[in-house]
């Protein structure tokens, strides 16, 4: 309910990002193949930030130089995420959970299946996100995913979503060129 919610509140954003991310890269939407509850793979759907032809690879993997102006803004902002309320209307996610993987991402996946993560819908932001901890290092990423699955209560899943609105947390880590 609270993704209609905001996907019908937040639509005239939605518009002109969907406008300004057209005027960027000619694609404002990025759809990938995540894998979510009990392994099952469905299609993500986000705000693009990086050029059309970039390799669909996990993002600590892909080069800094690929992201577009638009897209370190909406990076930055979090703006990025906001599509993915209609993967969380669709049953697909939930506002909080453990962010759901690319199915090449082999270490993370058995880590999150060994730990239970898989038991639980992926979601937009979490205890990693507003911690820093990305899909660079799936070990540690896997143990807190589980360490707040764990411990998820109704003020934690609101704290999570606040402290994601209000910018903590650095996203994930982008490889960079040496020497930039």
């Amino acid at each position: 309910m609270l993704s209609l919610i905001g996907l019908v509140l937040g639509s005239p954003v939605l518009l002109a990002l969907c406008v300004l991310g057209y005027a960027d890269t000619g694609s404002p939407l990025f759809r990938q193949p995540r894998v979510g509850r009990a392994q099952r793979i469905f299609t993500l759907v986000k705000f693009r930030t990086m050029r059309p032809d970039t390799a669909s690879v996990a993002t600590h993997l892909a080069d800094a130089s690929a992201i577009t102006r638009l897209g370190h803004f909406l990076r930055r902002t979090k703006l990025d995420e906001l599509p993915q309320l209609w993967n969380v209307l669709m049953g697909d996610m939930s506002l909080v959970g453990p962010r759901p993987c690319l199915p090449s991402q082999l270490d993370l996946i058995e880590a999150r299946r060994n730990l239970g993560v898989f038991d639980h819908r992926p979601g937009i932001t979490g205890l990693a996100q507003i911690n820093g901890i990305d899909m660079s290092t799936p070990s540690l990423l896997a143990e807190t995913d589980a360490r707040m699955l764990r411990a998820l209560t109704l003020r934690a899943y609101g704290r999570y979503i606040l402290l994601t609105a209000l910018g903590r947390g650095a996203g994930d880590a982008i490889r960079r060129r040496p020497g930039s």
